[in-house]
């Protein structure tokens, strides 16, 4: 049974010259991780090969922020967000990363390749609290509903903005 790992307020740091990267399958398994990676996530590169890449996720992230990566990387196309982590010890890190499907010789997804590095103060500032609506809609909804209340949230502010979820992304 795995164990549960509760967060904490210990927050990690990323460098300004780091990178995290990671490969998966097109299910999510994770094929590859860079020493950064593993630093980061405190796992063992043992422990992270042949898992899912969730082993990483917050729960202060909402799961309609993922459902959008996933609808997005699985379309055939690039995603950019800001997403905070948990590592294996609770404590938690914040990325800007860059998803990128990988495609066979006849155009079939393969994987995936997701480069992460430093983001912004300012801009984790602004996400946050976006971050935090979402999930509240989220909890609100309830299981069933949950994605869909998280999204209406996201796309609510969109709406008022006049953006894309890349210009916001890029704008922060």
């Amino acid at each position: 049974m795995k164990r549960k790992i509760e967060p904490t307020t210990v927050e990690r740091s990323m460098r300004e010259d780091d990178f995290i990267v990671s490969k998966t399958t097109a299910k999510g398994i994770i094929t590859y991780g860079n020493p950064i990676f593993i630093e980061f996530s405190g796992y063992t590169e043992a422990e992270l090969l042949g898992t899912q890449h969730n082993i990483v996720r917050h729960p202060d992230m909402p799961r309609a922020a993922f459902k959008l990566a996933w609808d997005t990387i699985e379309s055939g196309r690039e995603f950019f967000g800001y997403v905070k982590n948990m590592a294996k010890d609770g404590s938690f890190y914040w990325v800007f990363t860059h998803i990128t499907p990988d495609f066979d010789r006849n155009k079939r997804i393969v994987g995936y390749t997701s480069v992460r590095r430093c983001p912004r103060r300012d801009a984790i500032s602004k996400i946050e609290p976006v971050y935090r609506q979402m999930l509240a809609a989220e909890h609100a909804a309830g299981a069933r509903d949950a994605i869909a209340a998280g999204t209406k949230v996201l796309l609510d502010l969109l709406q008022q903005t006049g953006m894309s979820y890349e210009e916001l992304v890029f704008s922060l």
